[in-house]
């Protein structure tokens, strides 16, 4: 079983003083600590595993087997921002923990982890306490020793200092750490982690590389934008996996952002090699999308549950919708993972890879992308203008529900395609998007009320089935109706504002 600990904490470099030792400035000059305890010295054993082209460390990624100290186990660590990383422990084990492996499949993809890095560490521990004997920071200096392993077989020694915030603690509290090591000569460490500084004291001397140009042709916009939603798509793997908050839904729109994108630039990018990847892509949102969709809804319903008065919620209403969500759940966690550990999503996630190594670009990839991007929005525009036009000239009823939600497809298409060119047409792009952003919204919204009406029909006929009074659900269908009327009514001036002919032309091309 895995546990996880939000570890926020800060590395310095430290330097030896006269007689060889590091030597800490007193900790209890700083704002609110009261005494400094010495907990004393602890001896590490750290084997790192990687693949063999350190597909893990590439991504800030660590994963060890540790023994030694109060946490000998097995830690991977996650990225989360700066000084925040997740770090999710196993117990020991020969072989790498399954709950850890998975973490790490969307990276790995199969291929197997292996040792790269041996790190042995001398660690002293003091622990900074408050005037009520808390604990605020433990401040840790670790003098290392790193040897490769593999044919290279280097090894490097260095001294660093690190400071953990206390669980529950203020991160400002480390601003204040800091400066009073900044006083005493220690420096932020260049590295982000041990393994870094490892990897990079042991790796053979190479011919340093050029950094890669700026993207300028509208090739290099598009392609930078797949690469991005590329990473967002492999980085919320293991936050899926972990059932973090809104995990799946940001998975999901990776996905849609891509698809996006390969339908817009169809002129920059070979359809023939794009368009299997995008049925692919389309299958994944589909199998993330099951139970959040419902989830989504049966939130939805709560909420306006929760804000009648209590005399108008007649019947076992609350009851009822526990029981018709759990009858429309499709899927759970459990099929979730297991899409994710398909063999379908694995070769998704190479073919994915193998486009943005060699990307089939067509003649218009090599134009400027002030010339070709512009287009290609303007294009998904006139589409969206079509969908909306019809859409408003129909009466109210199915077709033009129908009608509306084909329309927010193609706002949100127009959306996503100026969003993806901002980075080279800059603040129009910008204010494009945010237009298109707001006309998707409500009929967003508009699409959201008629999946609600259906719901509260559906709970209204097993209500009356089961002997039950159908009055509140058919109040809440009337306020769905009333809200649906309503933005309905606001949709041909927010549309006029969205629409307006610079909206257009500020698009330059």
């Amino acid at each position: 079983m895995a546990d996880t600990k939000r570890e926020i904490e800060r590395k310095y470099e430290a330097a030896a003083d006269a007689s060889g030792e590091t030597r800490l400035p007193d900790l209890t000059k700083v704002a609110g600590v009261s005494s400094v305890v010495d907990k004393g010295v602890a001896e590490l054993d750290a084997v790192y595993y990687d693949t063999d082209d350190l597909r893990l460390a590439a991504d800030s990624i660590t994963l060890r087997r540790r023994t030694g100290g109060d946490d000998a186990g097995w830690h991977l660590k996650l990225p989360v921002s700066p000084d925040v990383r997740d770090e999710i422990r196993a117990p020991l084990a020969d072989a790498v923990p399954d709950a850890l492996a998975g973490l790490i499949r969307s990276r790995t993809r199969g291929d197997v982890v292996t040792p790269v890095v041996r790190l042995l560490s001398s660690r002293d521990v003091r622990h900074l306490l408050d005037a009520q004997g808390r604990l605020l920071a433990e401040v840790s200096t670790d003098t290392v020793t790193a040897e490769r392993i593999g044919a290279h077989g280097s090894t490097a020694r260095w001294t660093e200092v690190e400071v953990e915030l206390a669980d529950g603690g203020d991160p400002a509290f480390l601003d204040a750490v800091e400066k009073r090591l900044r006083k005493a000569g220690l420096r932020p460490a260049a590295s982000a982690s041990k393994l870094a500084k490892a990897l990079s004291e042991t790796e053979p001397r190479r011919t340093s590389e050029k950094p890669p140009a700026a993207p300028r042709t509208a090739g290099d916009h598009v392609l930078a934008y797949l690469q991005h939603q590329y990473d967002a798509l492999v980085s919320y793997d293991p936050a899926v996996r972990r059932d973090l908050p809104d995990s799946v839904h940001r998975m999901r729109v990776a996905t849609r952002r891509m698809r996006s994108a390969f339908r817009t630039y169809r002129k920059v990018l070979d359809r023939t090699v794009t368009d299997p990847i995008a049925e692919e892509l389309k299958w994944l949102a589909g199998e993330l999308g099951v139970d959040r969709d419902q989830e989504v809804l049966g939130a939805r319903l709560q909420t306006r549950i929760a804000a009648l008065p209590r005399t108008l919620v007649l019947g076992p209403v609350r009851s009822r919708l526990r029981i018709w969500s759990v009858a429309r759940q499709h899927g759970s966690r459990r099929k979730i993972i297991a899409v994710l550990d398909s063999e379908r999503h694995l070769d998704l996630l190479t073919a994915l890879e193998a486009l943005l190594a060699e990307p089939p670009l067509l003649p218009a990839a090599s134009k400027p992308a002030a010339k070709v991007l512009p287009k290609a929005i303007r294009k998904d525009y006139a589409r969206l203008a079509t969908r909306m036009e019809r859409a408003l000239t129909l009466p109210p009823g199915k077709d033009r529900d129908l009608a509306m939600h084909n329309a927010r497809k193609a706002a949100k298409r127009t959306r996503y395609a100026a969003e993806a060119a901002r980075p080279a047409l800059g603040k129009p792009a910008k204010r494009f998007a945010k237009r298109m952003k707001a006309v998707q919204s409500l009929l967003g919204d508009h699409q959201d009320s008629v999946m609600a009406r259906e719901a509260l029909r559906d709970l209204a006929v097993q209500s009356h089935a089961a002997g039950e009074t159908a009055f509140t659900w058919g109040l809440l269908y009337g306020q769905e109706e009333a809200a649906a009327e309503a933005r309905e009514r606001g949709l041909p001036a927010a549309w006029k504002r969205a629409s307006k002919a610079k909206s257009r032309a500020d698009l330059g091309g």
